[in-house]
């Protein structure tokens, strides 16, 4: 029997040396960086800013890979899934926290499945409409509204997307019914809204500043708390809607059980890399502001944002699927 113990005692100290060897040794081979939207999107661009800084001071390949479909459940769950080891991580974007409010069931648990390890940065979302619309203010906007319920037409990229949301948080905000009119991604939404089939674009900083600079597209309203440097001379939402903001997010995670010695080096590769000038410039550049943080406060603001999400729903008069 004292034999017996005497060989689990050392199996356990081994496992516990591999562990250290592995912690001290991390990371020796390349780190996968998925997220679940399309080449050239918001999250594929700044997963690229990021990757790019993080693999000079890791010294190891970090290669973003995109597994795209059901608004990024698809990567979430295969990240969810993976070995807890480091080397497959998720790049989250808002949308995991609308998603989990939306759907009635996922192939994942959005907080308890996943290691968050920091946020890379927030940004806001764009008002805007064609540029001969009659509506010159976000103000003469809602006012159309009022007067004509339910015949003011958003675009987004799709139901249950957080730009669906915002547009139904500006709709139940301002007490008037906005007709939703949604796309799957990409460059829809907003030809729908230059053609003028749709009245007004919700969408992110990145997809609208092009058209918006070209004179396209009029920007009504940012829905920043403040101005928002991307969009100079364009007022928050706030300025009309008191008290009405909203910024995305986006942030990396790992696997449920990644060891904590790993992601405390990336954390801080994170904080690093992300506040470094050339990708500071790179990243707001495509609207969006560095904000690196600590886990604990990444997992709380996921939380947050999941409650947020669910209230926003029930307002909304929308059935979750």
């Amino acid at each position: 029997m004292k034999g017996k113990w005497k060989h689990l005692a050392a199996a356990a100290a081994s496992v516990i040396a591999c562990a250290a060897v592995h912690a001290n040794d991390y990371p020796n081979r390349p780190i996968t960086l998925m997220h679940g939207f399309g080449a050239g999107g918001n999250a594929d661009v700044v997963a690229r800013i990021v990757a790019s800084k993080m693999q000079d001071g890791l010294k190891t390949p970090v290669v973003v890979e995109s597994k795209t479909g059901a608004g990024g459940t698809i990567a979430s769950a295969a990240v969810a899934k993976a070995q807890p080891d480091g080397y497959t991580l998720i790049m989250l974007t808002g949308g995991h926290a609308v998603s989990a409010a939306y759907q009635k069931s996922l192939p994942y648990q959005p907080v308890k499945d996943f290691q968050m390890i920091s946020l890379v940065s927030t940004f806001p979302f764009v008002i805007a409409v064609r540029a001969d619309h009659p509506a010159k203010t976000l103000a003469d906007l809602i006012a159309m509204a009022r007067r004509e319920p339910g015949k003011l037409t958003f675009s987004s990229v799709g139901i249950g997307s957080t730009q669906h949301l915002v547009g139904e948080l500006l709709g139940s905000t301002s007490g008037t019914k906005l007709m939703h009119i949604p796309y799957r991604g990409g460059a829809a939404p907003v030809q729908a809204v230059l053609s003028g089939d749709v009245d007004m674009l919700v969408d992110s900083v990145t997809v609208a500043t092009g058209h918006v600079k070209s004179g396209k597209l009029r920007a009504l309203a940012v829905t920043s708390a403040t101005p928002w440097p991307a969009l100079p001379g364009v007022p928050p939402v706030a300025d009309t809607l008191k008290g009405f903001e909203v910024r995305s997010w986006l942030g990396i995670a790992a696997p449920k059980g990644t060891p904590a010695d790993v992601v405390e080096k990336l954390n801080k590769e994170i904080g690093r890399a992300v506040v470094l000038p050339d990708a500071r410039r790179a990243l707001e550049g495509v609207g969006s502001e560095p904000a690196p943080s600590t886990p604990a406060k990444m997992e709380t603001l996921v939380d947050s944002e999941i409650r947020r999400w669910k209230q926003v729903i029930t307002d909304a008069g929308i059935t979750p699927e």
